[in-house]
């Protein structure tokens, strides 16, 4: 079969789009026929190599697709063939004391496919049935790839790890990524009055569309004195924080009194100075969160598939242009998600 792969780390060069080796199915697996997959920028950190992380090479990134499923192994009991369905990222051993406890995201052997196993950028694809979720029909190809990551993470994040409440205020930062383009929506849907950061005029309008009540382009602006104006200085209860190094401190000053700060990565590095001063004294939360639970992915795709939330796409490629896709990505051209089709679909 023909897949997105590379054979060693580094820039976009790296990589092809060619022939692989047929998925084998086991006894709990599910074999796919990839319609459409989405780029997450954990893609473009595997492919540039993650420290402690030693991939098979060759490897073949994507956390996210939707397809058809073809075959079903002999211990699968929730999907048939012909059903259509999307792939959740999360994989856990279901055993340990988070597992059993109900947040698998907590697992002591949480991964990742497409960042410590193979991924699912490919024409065909056999993951557990556990990462499996069902796609009503009439929801789009390239909506049903690529929804379930980032707003499972944005769910989380928010619903669950947050704790948000209506009436609250949330900055979003980089409001036109997947995860923020995703927060954006679910806390304008929970009754928060939303501030979201972003680059240009079209993203800073793109996301007002969504829900945002308030925007400010973080290269023109201190956003945290921004915030601190827009608030009458009392600052924001919630902050998204998914960049890092970079927005770190002015996040923490965003905050009110007694407020959130929410993380699920850090693209511009994860070692940034914190004012230790600043969290004890106004009693700042910092709180990490990881990918999402099963239950937290259906509850929140529920709500794509019905329409609540809407996955912007920003393009749509052939997977032989993936390392078009991943170009787009890292020179954060345009707002929401980047689609990538097999060849075989277009």
């Amino acid at each position: 079969m023909q897949a997105v792969h590379f054979a060693e780390h580094g820039d976009a060069g790296v990589i092809e789009y060619g022939e692989v080796p047929d998925p084998e199915v086991d006894r709990g697996e599910v074999r796919v026929d990839v319609k459409a997959g989405a780029l997450n920028h954990l893609d473009v950190w595997t492919r540039q190599g993650l420290p402690g992380i030693d991939l098979a090479m060759p490897h073949v990134p994507g956390s996210d697709a939707a397809g058809v499923v073809r075959e079903v192994g002999a211990d699968v009991t929730r999907f048939s063939p012909g059903d259509r369905v999307a792939v959740t990222a999360g994989v856990a051993c279901g055993d340990c004391e988070f597992c059993r406890h109900g947040d698998p995201s907590m697992c002591v052997s949480f991964h990742i496919i497409g960042e410590h196993v193979p991924g699912v950028h490919a024409e065909e694809i056999a993951v557990p049935e556990a990462n499996l979720v069902p796609v009503p029909e009439g929801v789009d190809w390239t909506v049903a790839g690529s929804a379930s990551l980032v707003f499972g993470t944005a769910w989380r994040m928010l619903v669950d790890r947050a704790d948000i409440d209506p009436g609250e205020s949330v900055l979003v930062l980089g409001a036109s990524g997947g995860v923020g383009h995703a927060a954006v929506q679910i806390a304008a849907d929970a009754g928060a009055d939303v501030f979201a950061t972003a680059s240009t005029e079209d993203k800073l309008a793109a996301a007002a569309e969504l829900g945002a009540a308030h925007t400010i382009d973080y290269e023109r602006e201190d956003f945290a004195s921004e915030i601190r104006s827009l608030t009458d200085g009392r600052g924001v209860d919630v902050v998204v924080d998914h960049v890092g190094a970079a927005t770190w401190g002015d996040s923490l000053r965003s905050l009110a009194k007694g407020g959130r700060l929410v993380t699920c990565g850090a693209t511009t590095g994860p070692n940034p100075e914190t004012d230790i001063n600043r969290i004890f004294w106004n009693q700042l939360e910092v709180i990490g969160s990881t990918m999402a639970t099963p239950g937290q992915v259906d509850d929140v795709l529920e709500r794509v598939w019905d329409g609540t939330f809407e996955p912007r796409i920003r393009e749509v490629l052939p997977m032989s242009e993936a390392g078009r896709a991943h170009r787009l990505l890292e020179d954060r051209e345009g707002f929401g998600k980047v689609v990538v089709v097999p060849d075989s679909e277009r």
